[in-house]
């Protein structure tokens, strides 16, 4: 049986945390773990490649309530994995995509550096 942390937020908490942070901010990556300790390698390509084109930009650790995390990502995005980009509102993608991206060139541009 696997240990999953107890979280004090609720599933509408979460999706009001996701709707203003998405809102308030011009990118923003929701990932597991945080900036100075990613807990999963595809969360830190994905910060490493948008720290190698911005310098300001907003993190969420989704691990303390991961499912309700999961639930209001993908309602807004279609997309149901972790790490999620977000641009100027708008669904970028997760790590593969920002690869993808970096390795045409347009990284850069998609991140508004």
């Amino acid at each position: 049986m696997a240990f999953e942390p107890e979280s004090e937020l609720s599933p509408e908490e979460v999706q009001q945390r996701v709707d203003e942070t998405i809102e308030n901010n011009e990118v923003v990556l929701f990932m597991k773990g945080n900036e100075l300790m990613p807990q999963c390698g595809f969360s830190d390509r994905a910060l490493t490649l948008i720290k190698q084109h911005r310098e300001e930009y907003e993190t969420v650790d989704v691990l303390d309530a991961l499912d309700a995390y999961r639930d209001a990502l993908e309602d807004r995005s279609g997309w149901e994995t972790i790490p999620q980009t977000f641009v100027d509102g708008e669904f970028v993608g997760g790590s593969d995509i920002l690869a993808e991206l970096d390795e045409r060139g347009e990284l850069a541009d998609e991140l508004n550096a």
